[in-house]
């Protein structure tokens, strides 16, 4: 007898394909902002930028799920836009801390804007009710989204805070002494 899938696992079905098809429909839209085109995996860089101000390269990476020196390129680009800036970090001489310009921040806006009139002309097909419902929904999901994403980088910058001192970090210390 075949398994039925549960209802969280047919809710997470669906709640994929929505979002599949909302990065395919807001990827199009990307072409034509105000600014000029931005790359999805700027897009993607800049709003963890955003969500956590001061990133250094390492952890920008980790979120993006690649490596430093690929991520250190996507940066060069950024800032070469205009739309980032590598300050030098208040704790470590070796790391830079990543910040938004203006300009990356009206980008941001442009694509919540466009985003959001896009979506809303979708949702106006919908009744009343439903919609109701949906936005009550769509909020809880929001914050179990926001606590997860929370709770793994507390998990992160735990596991930071742990991690060996690299060898070449070390031995710098141990020469400056």
């Amino acid at each position: 007898m075949p398994e039925h899938p549960s209802l969280p696992e047919t809710v997470a079905e669906t709640a994929t394909a929505v979002v599949e098809l909302l990065d395919a429909l807001h990827g199009r839209g990307l072409e034509s902002l105000p600014g000029g085109p931005v790359p999805p995996s700027q897009l993607r860089a800049l709003r963890a930028i955003e969500r956590c101000e001061g990133i250094n390269l390492r952890a920008l990476a980790e979120v993006l799920g690649t490596r430093p020196p690929a991520a250190s390129r996507l940066c060069d680009r950024m800032e070469a836009d205009g739309l980032i800036r590598r300050t030098p970090s208040a704790t470590s001489r070796r790391e830079v801390e990543l910040r938004l310009s203006p300009r990356a921040r009206r980008v941001l806006a442009e694509v919540r804007a466009a985003r959001v009139r896009e979506l809303e002309d979708i949702l106006q097909q919908l009744p009343p009710d439903s919609l109701a419902g949906l936005s009550t929904h769509l909020d809880r999901l929001h914050a179990a989204i926001e606590d997860r994403l929370q709770a793994r980088e507390q998990v992160d910058a735990r596991e930071q805070a742990d991690a060996p001192e690299p060898a070449d970090a070390r031995e710098q210390a141990s020469s400056a002494a």
